[in-house]
């Protein structure tokens, strides 16, 4: 037992980075519906990596909603793969797990305008049905 008691330094920083993230400026969110892969690595003796499908129906600049089956323990970081646009390896921190198999999500960076614009063009949501992809920006 160390000079903070029963406190341990992973709860601290764990609660530091909440913080962290919560006073981060937020973008609002955008319905939207595109197919996703996370990727993660699983331990257990060897390191295997892990990869599940499930589809985002929110997004942001700064994070996403995925709906997927969370049958399995989900880790704090994971890779983020939009199959659809064509946008692979975003990095992601798990912010919340809702008991009805949806993941609410904060990306590590930023996406840009580009990506954005990418990701709601190939979107089979009704709200972005008329976008087009800019192939000369």
């Amino acid at each position: 037992m160390g000079f903070y008691g029963d406190v341990s330094r992973g709860s601290y920083l764990n609660k530091e980075e909440s913080f962290m993230y919560d006073r981060e400026k937020t973008f609002p969110m955008e319905d939207t519906c595109n197919e996703a892969r996370i990727e993660f690595t699983e331990t257990g003796g060897l390191v295997n990596l892990v990869s599940r499908r499930g589809v985002i129906i929110k997004l942001s600049r700064s994070g996403a909603v995925i709906t997927m089956t969370t049958k399995f323990q989900l880790p704090r970081n994971f890779y983020l793969d939009i199959v659809s646009a064509r946008i692979p390896m975003i990095g992601c921190l798990t912010q919340r797990v809702y008991p009805n198999d949806v993941v609410e999500a904060r990306f590590l960076r930023l996406l840009s305008d580009k990506d954005l614009q990418r990701i709601f063009v190939y979107s089979t949501h009704r709200n972005h049905q008329n976008r087009t992809l800019d192939i000369y920006g």
